[in-house]
């Protein structure tokens, strides 16, 4: 069976319906994994949210799409940068604040694609390094990370009161 040809663009105003649903299935998996955290059902942006962020250089917004120009995945990048800082070196970060594959499209390497292109991105963008968050309770986006060779930077803990 052949597979789809994927390419990597910068999202566009036309992608706000599939940004939308693909939020929504990131949102259903934290809320499945944390609903003490995470509300079911709802938005984690408006559309005129989701348009500053399209519109916004330093937060880019890198799409997956079919060849007949559909999102299958997207990965929310932000520039990040601490300068003059009394303890932190100047390094220019890519932090990647959400990057999801269509459940439809998952097994198809939409993920690595993306990821791939988020590396080439930063590179492009004189980045020292990529970095990003993931939930504990998301174990299959920690696997995949780890298998893309990323390891844990620091820590986040908690305790519920």
């Amino acid at each position: 069976m052949n597979e789809p040809k994927l390419t990597v663009r910068r999202a566009a105003p036309r992608d706000l319906p599939r940004l939308h649903e693909l939020l929504g299935q990131v949102a259903e998996v934290h809320h499945k994994g944390r609903p003490d955290l995470f509300k079911a059902g709802q938005r984690k942006y408006t559309d005129e949210q989701l348009l500053e962020i399209l519109a916004d250089d330093t937060r880019p917004v890198l799409a997956a799409v079919n060849d007949q120009d559909v999102l299958q995945g997207y990965a929310f990048c932000v520039f990040k940068q601490s300068v003059n800082d009394n303890i932190m070196t100047d390094i220019r970060t890519l932090y990647i604040d959400d990057l999801c594959v269509d459940e439809a499209c998952r097994g198809q390497h939409v993920g690595t694609l993306l990821y791939n292109a988020v590396l080439d991105y930063a590179r492009a963008h004189g980045c020292y390094n990529v970095t990003l968050n993931v939930w504990s309770c998301n174990t299959s986006a920690q696997k995949f990370y780890e298998a893309r060779g990323l390891v844990p930077q620091k820590i986040g803990m908690e305790v519920i009161l």
